[in-house]
């Protein structure tokens, strides 16, 4: 069956250029493609199978496997926070409180406008640092509610902890 893409196939194309075109480079395309679209949208999943001969049941199993892929689009900016033990006893629910309440999203959540993505994930490694949330791959830790407003470029002050 011939569909038409309804998302733009040109940075696919140059994504499936730097790699051999075999099953063996799926998973650095997935990557790439999630890095450049923001997720795995399933029209490129589509001809990512088909470009590299593998069977699209197989690119799905793939791309629901691993948790850094997002079958759903994501903010712009990724704000991911700590919940695991050590952040837990910090105070990250507090962090995750006060981005929800600032953006309006709960996590999994994307703004409406497509700027900010919240997620939680169950550790990070930087236990030292706890708690910690992390903006576009940038850390900051021994975070504070009162931080959040900062990191995430927003003005005005929030309420006091």
């Amino acid at each position: 069956m011939n569909r038409t893409p309804c998302t733009d196939m040109a940075p696919l194309e140059a994504i499936l250029g730097r790699y051999p075109r075999q099953e063996a480079s799926l998973i650095q395309v997935l990557q790439d493609v999630n890095r450049t679209y923001r997720y795995l949208p399933c029209d490129v999943l589509r001809q990512v199978a088909e470009a590299l001969g593998v069977p699209l049941a197989k690119v799905f199993s793939v791309s629901t496997f691993y948790r850094a892929f997002s079958l759903t689009p994501q903010g712009e900016t990724l704000l991911t926070v700590c919940t695991g033990t050590a952040c837990h006893i910090r105070g990250s629910g507090q962090l995750v409180e006060e981005i929800g309440r600032r953006l309006s999203v709960k996590p999994g959540e994307t703004t409406k406008d497509m700027a900010f993505t919240l997620k939680t994930v169950a550790c990070v490694g930087a236990c030292a640092m706890a708690p910690v949330f992390i903006v576009n791959g940038k850390y900051h830790g021994n975070a504070k509610p009162a931080q959040v407003a900062q990191a995430i470029g927003q003005k005005g002050g929030g309420h006091a902890h």
